[in-house]
């Protein structure tokens, strides 16, 4: 294939998903979201494959990857990074990583907080004016959210915040396609992608000591 514009693929795993988009430019390619509770590391490459036939590209014509680093699911967040990084390495060619939050709010106008679930009653949090960060993320109890907000919530887990929290939240689905779009507004000197952590893992290392492996030489 000789793309007319440069290619770029953008994938996410950070969610019970495995979801992707190929643009050309900013014309779509190829577009899938897959619901998935688990096994988005088989998934994953296969469906980036598939898509990539699909247009009739190779992996050579990549020009960018774009990849979602959280928050959300440890194991999934780095699947996706791992693989993005590993795929501009011996591809050659630049990784940027995009934050499930600045997704949520992309395209977005006036006052926003972009919320992901946090499980426990617990959120994700940012807010942003015109699609634009204005704060740092952070985790917070929905009982701690101020309900005279004046602006608008969104969410893309509408059975763990919208069901629970009184005041209306909009539900959304964000586009992959997006996901490419924000990572080429990047800056050239972006620094690789990277998980976005904010809370602590749920699995604890075990309390004993490890073993000693003595030489028996």
């Amino acid at each position: 294939m000789q793309p007319d514009a440069p290619l770029a693929l953008g994938f996410d795993t950070s969610a019970a998903h495995c979801a992707a988009a190929l643009l050309s430019g900013d014309r779509v390619l190829a577009e899938r979201i897959e619901p998935m509770m688990k096994g988005q590391a088989e998934r994953l490459f296969p469906m980036l494959e598939e898509m990539l036939a699909e247009a009739g590209a190779a992996w050579r014509n990549l020009d960018l990857i774009a990849v979602g680093t959280g928050p959300g699911n440890f194991t999934g967040i780095r699947i996706s990074v791992a693989a993005a990084r590993g795929l501009a390495l011996s591809l050659g060619c630049r990784a940027v990583g995009v934050s499930r939050l600045d997704w949520i709010a992309h395209g977005t106008h006036g006052p926003v907080e972009a919320m992901v679930d946090a499980r426990q009653d617990r959120v994700f949090v940012q807010p942003f004016v015109d699609g634009a960060a204005t704060g740092d993320p952070r985790q917070t109890a929905l009982v701690s959210l101020d309900p005279g907000f004046a602006g608008l919530r969104l969410t893309d887990a509408p059975a763990t915040i919208a069901d629970i929290w009184p005041v209306p939240v909009r539900c959304i689905t964000p586009a992959p396609a997006d996901l490419v779009r924000l990572a080429r507004r990047a800056p050239a000197d972006a620094p690789a992608p990277a998980p976005l952590y904010l809370r602590a893992p749920d699995a604890a290392l075990p309390a004993d000591p490890p073993p000693v492996i003595l030489d028996d030489a």
